[in-house]
């Protein structure tokens, strides 16, 4: 099945919120909508998509920020992340008094996500892999046909998530990319929660906090 991303930047910290659409049937999911929902509401109408769901990676304020106002609008559901992050979730209101983001509602997801399930996207179907260290609760949504994943704030070029937040784990972050990202293959393109695109096999090689030259 193909599909068509686009990323929206979104919030002061621009964050890459995706829309994710299947061709075949114009269904679509919003990856981490965190702020600005009438760039992603122009983003829906450009390509025509039939949103029915958002999709969450993990909890922070830049990335779930925006999602109950946008379930409200498209009347859609919210399904992620894993359920360690409710405690982010719960706080998001606190979050945005801590980072100067306008008030938003604190909210559960509509159901949350477990390693190792599915969701669909029309006639798509994204892996879940739950991947801790950032938050204790992210997952990684990880499209096998086009060999493309959405990692969120765990791996960006060049770099990782940060650990120095509540709950977070450094030797789990590392963990989780060694060894449940990196054997996806090094031939799969991932988009980041923040910066450009890269791939796993082109951080295995360079990025300095996992690549092999540095343990």
């Amino acid at each position: 099945m193909s599909l068509s991303v686009a990323i929206v930047p979104v919030t002061p910290f621009a964050q890459n919120c995706t829309v994710v659409m299947c061709n075949q049937t114009k269904k679509a999911a919003i990856t981490d909508p965190g702020g600005d929902i009438e760039l992603i509401l122009e983003q829906l109408k450009a390509m025509d998509a039939l949103p029915e769901k958002i999709l969450l990676t993990h909890g922070h304020i830049d990335h779930a920020g925006a999602s109950k106002e946008l379930a409200r609008i498209l009347n859609i559901p919210i399904i992620g992340p894993h359920k360690g992050d409710l405690f982010w979730l719960e706080g998001l209101d606190k979050q945005a008094a801590m980072f100067n983001f306008k008030q938003v509602e604190s909210f559960v997801p509509d159901e949350w996500l477990e390693d190792g399930e599915t969701v669909t996207v029309g006639e798509l179907t994204l892996q879940v892999i739950h991947a801790p260290g950032h938050t204790p609760g992210h997952v990684v949504f990880y499209n096998k046909e086009n060999k493309l994943a959405w990692v969120g704030d765990v791996i960006f070029q060049g770099s990782i998530g940060r650990t120095d937040f509540p709950q977070g784990n450094f030797d789990q972050l590392i963990s989780s990319i060694k060894n449940k990202l990196f054997p996806l293959g090094d031939d799969i393109t991932f988009i980041p929660g923040h910066g450009p695109e890269s791939t796993f096999g082109h951080e295995r090689q360079f990025n300095p906090f996992v690549s092999g030259k540095h343990g």
